[in-house]
């Protein structure tokens, strides 16, 4: 099965997929944005930003709004490019198993 070799292991897991998907879409969302979107705890979200963070996929912004600080997350073009890429594998492994 060739598409398996393109299968992206970084994208393998639902709430990376779920992460991708909502930043792509966006142009930034922030840490509580994110959150409340996919219903994930503070630590789980933290560490599949932090993957996503190191392979490229997505920026990480901090700055202040007033006296508050604000972390926003947005996908980069090689993150795009990895989220089309898998689900254009997936669409195919879809497609040979009709």
């Amino acid at each position: 099965m060739d598409w398996l070799e393109k299968f992206n292991k970084v994208l393998e897991s639902k709430i990376r997929l779920g992460l991708m998907s909502v930043l792509v879409v966006n142009d930034s969302l922030s840490f509580n944005e994110l959150k409340e979107l996919l219903q994930l705890t503070d630590g789980n979200l933290a560490s599949h930003l932090r993957a996503l963070e190191e392979t490229g996929y997505i920026e990480v912004q901090k700055q202040f709004l007033g006296r508050k600080p604000l972390t926003t997350y947005k996908s980069t073009d090689t993150g795009q490019k990895a989220f089309a890429d898998h689900l254009q594998v997936l669409e195919n492994m879809i497609r040979q198993n009709l």
